[in-house]
Protein backbone atom coordinates (compact mmCIF):
# COMPACT_ATOMS: atom_id res chain seq x y z
CA UNK A 1 0.00 0.00 0.00
CA UNK A 2 2.77 2.38 0.99
CA UNK A 3 4.50 1.85 -2.41
CA UNK A 4 1.23 2.33 -4.57
CA UNK A 5 0.24 5.78 -2.43
CA UNK A 6 3.87 7.07 -2.81
CA UNK A 7 2.99 6.66 -6.69
CA UNK A 8 -0.32 8.23 -5.92
CA UNK A 9 0.74 11.25 -4.06
CA UNK A 10 3.93 12.12 -6.44
CA UNK A 11 2.55 11.12 -9.55
CA UNK A 12 -1.14 13.02 -9.48
CA UNK A 13 -0.44 15.58 -6.34
CA UNK A 14 3.14 17.12 -7.33
CA UNK A 15 3.69 15.91 -3.67
CA UNK A 16 6.88 15.31 -2.68
CA UNK A 17 7.00 11.83 -0.55
CA UNK A 18 9.08 8.28 -0.43
CA UNK A 19 8.42 5.35 1.60
CA UNK A 20 11.26 3.81 3.35
CA UNK A 21 9.84 0.19 2.25
CA UNK A 22 10.74 0.31 -1.05
CA UNK A 23 14.31 0.32 -0.50
CA UNK A 24 14.66 -2.90 0.21
CA UNK A 25 18.69 -3.05 0.01
CA UNK A 26 19.16 -0.04 2.79
CA UNK A 27 15.66 -1.93 4.79
CA UNK A 28 17.56 -4.92 5.01
CA UNK A 29 21.09 -3.28 5.91
CA UNK A 30 19.39 -1.56 8.63
CA UNK A 31 17.39 -4.63 10.08
CA UNK A 32 20.78 -6.36 10.13
CA UNK A 33 23.10 -3.32 11.11
CA UNK A 34 20.69 -1.47 13.75
CA UNK A 35 18.11 -4.03 14.55
CA UNK A 36 14.49 -4.09 13.19
CA UNK A 37 12.84 -2.08 15.31
CA UNK A 38 14.54 0.92 14.17
CA UNK A 39 14.49 0.69 10.46
CA UNK A 40 11.79 3.03 9.94
CA UNK A 41 13.44 5.67 12.68
CA UNK A 42 17.07 5.79 11.11
CA UNK A 43 15.34 6.29 7.58
CA UNK A 44 13.85 9.27 8.69
CA UNK A 45 17.13 10.95 10.61
CA UNK A 46 19.06 10.23 7.30
CA UNK A 47 16.23 11.90 5.38
CA UNK A 48 16.03 15.01 7.77
CA UNK A 49 12.56 14.47 9.02
CA UNK A 50 11.39 17.89 10.26
CA UNK A 51 8.56 19.68 11.02
CA UNK A 52 7.82 20.98 7.64
CA UNK A 53 7.01 17.00 6.92
CA UNK A 54 4.04 14.61 7.51
CA UNK A 55 4.17 10.92 8.40
CA UNK A 56 1.78 8.91 6.46
CA UNK A 57 1.28 5.58 8.55
CA UNK A 58 -1.17 2.55 6.67
CA UNK A 59 -1.78 0.31 9.15
CA UNK A 60 -3.68 -2.45 10.76
CA UNK A 61 -2.96 -2.09 14.60
CA UNK A 62 -0.58 1.18 14.34
CA UNK A 63 1.88 -0.74 16.58
CA UNK A 64 1.82 -2.04 20.21
CA UNK A 65 4.44 -1.80 22.74
CA UNK A 66 3.40 -4.00 25.27
CA UNK A 67 2.27 -6.66 22.85
CA UNK A 68 5.80 -5.92 20.92
CA UNK A 69 3.42 -5.79 17.42
CA UNK A 70 5.09 -3.17 14.99
CA UNK A 71 8.00 -1.91 17.13
CA UNK A 72 9.61 -0.58 14.35
CA UNK A 73 6.36 2.08 14.00
CA UNK A 74 6.73 3.22 17.51
CA UNK A 75 10.26 4.39 17.19
CA UNK A 76 9.34 6.06 14.09
CA UNK A 77 6.37 7.74 15.43
CA UNK A 78 7.97 8.50 18.69
CA UNK A 79 10.89 9.90 15.98
CA UNK A 80 8.71 12.35 13.90
CA UNK A 81 6.95 13.20 17.22
CA UNK A 82 10.37 14.89 18.44
CA UNK A 83 11.18 16.45 15.01
CA UNK A 84 7.41 17.81 15.38
CA UNK A 85 6.88 16.46 12.32
CA UNK A 86 2.90 15.96 12.05
CA UNK A 87 1.48 12.37 11.82
CA UNK A 88 -1.87 10.86 10.54
CA UNK A 89 -3.06 6.99 9.56
CA UNK A 90 -5.22 4.78 8.18
CA UNK A 91 -5.57 2.17 10.60
CA UNK A 92 -7.64 -1.00 11.33
CA UNK A 93 -7.73 -1.04 14.37
CA UNK A 94 -8.11 1.84 17.27
CA UNK A 95 -6.23 2.21 20.40
CA UNK A 96 -2.87 1.01 19.07
CA UNK A 97 0.42 3.49 19.36
CA UNK A 98 -0.64 5.80 16.08
CA UNK A 99 -4.00 6.90 17.61
CA UNK A 100 -2.07 8.15 20.46
CA UNK A 101 0.52 10.22 18.53
CA UNK A 102 -1.49 10.70 15.61
CA UNK A 103 -2.51 14.50 14.60
CA UNK A 104 -5.57 12.90 12.55
CA UNK A 105 -6.27 9.28 11.95
CA UNK A 106 -8.29 7.15 10.36
CA UNK A 107 -10.13 4.30 11.76
CA UNK A 108 -11.52 1.21 9.31
CA UNK A 109 -14.89 0.66 11.41
CA UNK A 110 -14.54 -3.67 12.43
CA UNK A 111 -17.38 -5.24 10.67
CA UNK A 112 -15.91 -9.27 10.79
CA UNK A 113 -13.07 -9.74 13.60
CA UNK A 114 -11.86 -12.67 10.98
CA UNK A 115 -11.19 -9.88 8.12
CA UNK A 116 -9.75 -7.55 10.05
CA UNK A 117 -6.34 -7.12 7.99
CA UNK A 118 -7.50 -7.40 4.65
CA UNK A 119 -10.63 -4.61 5.39
CA UNK A 120 -8.14 -2.24 6.57
CA UNK A 121 -5.60 -2.50 3.75
CA UNK A 122 -8.20 -2.66 1.12
CA UNK A 123 -9.93 0.44 2.30
CA UNK A 124 -6.48 2.11 2.97
CA UNK A 125 -6.32 2.27 -1.00
CA UNK A 126 -9.82 3.12 -1.18
CA UNK A 127 -9.15 6.70 0.97
CA UNK A 128 -5.85 7.58 -0.20
CA UNK A 129 -7.51 7.57 -3.67
CA UNK A 130 -10.04 9.61 -2.19
CA UNK A 131 -7.67 11.98 -0.89
CA UNK A 132 -4.91 12.15 -4.37
CA UNK A 133 -8.37 12.71 -6.50
CA UNK A 134 -9.29 15.58 -3.98
CA UNK A 135 -10.00 18.88 -6.54
CA UNK A 136 -7.42 21.28 -4.03
CA UNK A 137 -4.61 18.59 -4.07
CA UNK A 138 -5.17 16.54 -7.57
CA UNK A 139 -2.57 18.54 -10.18
CA UNK A 140 -2.38 15.68 -12.81
CA UNK A 141 -4.91 13.45 -14.88
CA UNK A 142 -4.97 10.37 -14.59
CA UNK A 143 -4.38 7.94 -17.66
CA UNK A 144 -8.23 6.59 -18.14
CA UNK A 145 -9.90 9.63 -17.15
CA UNK A 146 -7.94 11.22 -19.67
CA UNK A 147 -9.31 9.03 -22.27
CA UNK A 148 -12.76 10.74 -22.04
Amino acid sequence: NASHAVNDFRKICGIECYAPTDNVSELTARANDEGFDYIFSEWLKISKLNENDLIFILSVGGGNAEKNISTNLISALDFAKKCNSNIIGILGRDGGYTTKMANEYIVIPNVNNKHITPHAESFQALLWHLIVSHPNLKINQTKWESQT
